[in-house]
């Protein structure tokens, strides 16, 4: 038997796809019980996606999202005979000779009619397609089983849910390191509240600002400080003209995109975390800040309950005041703070990559059997 994964699209970008597919390559290869997995690279690809000697590799040529993928990667795959393919990017080939299995980890561009630009649009349209003629489907929440249910109209009998996990990076701290420079800024431990994520719409951040200037308004004295840790996305310039508007240009810190030590020392030492999305598949960075013990503050929509559990407190979506008021009372309320934040690495550690990468591997093999 042999099964493979399509990891064309990390040789692109760096991604929530990307780090899933190298995650579930590296927890998949770094278990000498499991069989060899083939890693369907890209010719662009610098280096093999795993070092473990067990794993096999295969060079492919069509790039990820091609208008012509439809017709030449079926063709590449097919020539190596595998048992079973898992497509990580949503998509598999429809016609095609061997079984497919697609991860789906969220619908947002279903949801959000501005998320993608023409080239992504052209590539995703072909969801339902794909997904009614996947041998099975991956969801990576029970709250996207449910769109993909509600919204692509698939039997439910056909997704199956298997979750992500926090990166090893993150986890509680091991000393206290009270001064960091971030992407040029210093910082201060405890100082601050966080937010992580690539700055687009969906992401919810100005009601956090509008949150925010509340909060200052109340309690001038406590210099409420905002760090916002992720690259700029699209349609961004509104949100970062929303800082300005709020008067908040001496409150926010944007860093841009951080290193992963930087990441976890913003984890490790903010205030607060605060995760305001409208819309997440799984909510990695949630999952990532429980790991690494930080207060967790997040929206009562989609997933993120699902993920954080008992480990956060959660608020509404749109109501500003309400974060002010939880942000207000937990940035004076050590006790609590303290409780959210030994609360946070217990329910993290329902998430593993192992776990992840055993039940992928069954469904895999169940589906290679038929």
């Amino acid at each position: 038997m042999t099964i493979a994964i399509d990891a064309r699209l990390n040789a692109y970008r760096n991604g929530g796809i990307p780090q899933y597919t190298q995650q579930l390559i590296n927890a998949w290869c770094g278990d000498a019980s499991f069989p060899p997995l083939q890693i369907l690279q890209s010719r662009r690809q610098k280096g093999c996606l795993s070092a473990v000697a067990s794993a096999r590799f295969a060079t492919l040529y069509t790039p990820p999202h091609h208008h012509a993928e439809a017709y030449t990667l079926p063709v590449e795959i097919g020539l190596r005979r595998p048992s079973v393919v898992l497509f990580p990017d949503f998509i598999a080939p429809t016609l095609r000779t061997f079984p497919a299995v697609v991860t789906i980890h969220d619908l947002a561009f279903l949801h959000f009619d501005d998320l993608l630009d023409d080239a992504a649009r052209a590539f995703y349209s072909r969801i339902n397609t794909s997904s009614t003629h996947a041998d099975a489907i991956i969801a990576v929440s029970n709250s996207t089983k449910t769109d993909i249910v509600n919204l692509l109209g698939i039997d439910p009998t056909r997704i199956h849910v298997i979750s992500e996990a926090a990166a090893p990076f993150a986890r509680p701290a091991t000393r206290i390191e009270p001064l960091r420079t971030v992407n040029g800024t210093a910082l201060q431990a405890g100082t601050f509240l966080l937010f992580v994520s690539t700055i687009e719409p969906r992401k919810n951040l100005p009601m956090l600002l509008a949150a925010l200037r509340i909060c200052r308004d109340r309690f001038p004295d406590r210099k409420y400080q905002l760090v916002a840790a992720g690259a700029r996305g699209w349609r961004d310039a509104p949100i970062i003209a929303k800082i300005s508007d709020l008067h908040l240009g001496d409150a926010v810190t944007l860093t841009g995109a951080v290193s992963e030590p930087d990441l976890h020392w913003l984890y490790t030492h903010c205030r607060l975390y605060a995760n305001p999305s409208r819309y997440e598949g799984f909510g990695l960075p949630l999952l990532e800040a429980l790991a690494c013990a930080a207060p967790a503050l997040a929206s009562d929509s989609s997933s993120l309950p699902e993920v954080g559990g008992n480990a956060a407190q959660y608020l509404p979506v749109d109501d500003p005041g309400a974060w002010a008021d939880a942000i207000d009372a937990l940035w004076v309320d050590d006790d609590t703070r303290a409780a959210l934040a030994r609360l946070g690495p217990i329910q993290a550690q329902r998430f593993s990559w192992h776990d992840t990468a055993m039940q992928t591997r069954q469904l895999l093999e169940s589906v290679a059997r038929q």
